[in-house]
């Protein structure tokens, strides 16, 4: 059991990934995909007048804001553009994907923030954002991911979830995907984007860090920038819920999953 995250940003090679998926499954690995889809977001709420904002925790953790009209474009864009592609992508190549999103039947449950704590960047002092559709998932219903697999499907997931009083909300996907990959008891989680792996100083792709402790994961924060910070973040939640190794890769490259397996990228283990 493997599960693969898609960044959502530019540079990942969508024909290669999904070629390397469908070889996997055809050759009878049971695979979950959930992937992202923060590049695409962008670029449409900016065409429809609303342009994207971005927020940072006091402990630097940058996520985007999500008031309501924002939530309605994140589910348009992932549920309804990316995801649906995705499947069209491996049906074509001979795989039953099956797309869905945290809110069919109940896949993922959040918890909502009544709050956020931020950084003003004018200011520099700490304020709180309300109004903000995101959440922290708490439960994943296994049961379903299993009964699609047991049926010969392949999960495709987009990163929205229903909250506990039934809204839906905008969640990390990598997040997601470390919460997903543990309640399927995962042997690995695989997370692709556009760099090799976590870079001891970015973006100078030479000093990939090949190998982490799992023991060790949070001290080596340090060495991330920007998303890359909610990966390892991510990476050690799925650890703590009994991943056996999580490896950052490069989505760009060809058979970039097969590559992953193969230790290519940061393996955590």
């Amino acid at each position: 059991m493997v599960v693969i995250k898609i960044g959502g940003t530019t540079g990942v090679n969508l024909d290669a990934v999904t070629r390397d998926v469908a070889a996997q499954v055809q050759a009878g690995r049971k695979l979950i995909v959930v992937h992202g889809g923060s590049g695409e977001t962008n670029a449409i709420s900016e065409q429809l007048g609303h342009p994207p904002q971005f927020v940072t925790s006091p402990s630097g953790y940058t996520s985007r804001y999500t008031d309501r009209t924002t939530l309605e474009i994140f589910a348009m864009v992932t549920a309804g553009k990316i995801n649906t592609l995705l499947v069209e992508r491996l049906q074509k190549l001979g795989v039953n994907a099956f797309g869905l999103t945290g809110l069919d039947g109940r896949l993922m449950v959040a918890k909502r923030k009544d709050a956020i704590r931020v950084i003003d960047p004018t200011t520099g002092k700490q304020r709180m954002l309300r109004d903000d559709y995101t959440g922290k998932i708490e439960t994943v219903n296994s049961a379903l991911l299993h009964l699609l697999l047991d049926a010969g499907y392949t999960p495709v997931i987009a990163p929205l979830a229903l909250s506990t009083e039934g809204e839906a909300l905008n969640v990390d996907a990598d997040r997601a995907a470390a919460m997903v990959a543990g309640a399927v008891a995962a042997e690995q989680l695989i997370l692709l984007s556009n760099v090799p792996g976590l870079l001891r100083k970015f973006p100078d792709e030479s000093t990939l860090i090949r190998h982490i402790d799992r023991d060790k994961v949070e001290q080596n924060l340090e060495f991330a920038e920007g998303r890359m910070k909610k990966k390892v973040l991510g990476a050690s939640e799925a650890l703590g819920l009994g991943v056996g190794q999580v490896i950052f890769a490069d989505g760009r490259v060809e058979a970039p999953v097969a590559n992953a397996l193969a230790g290519n990228g940061t393996v955590i283990s």
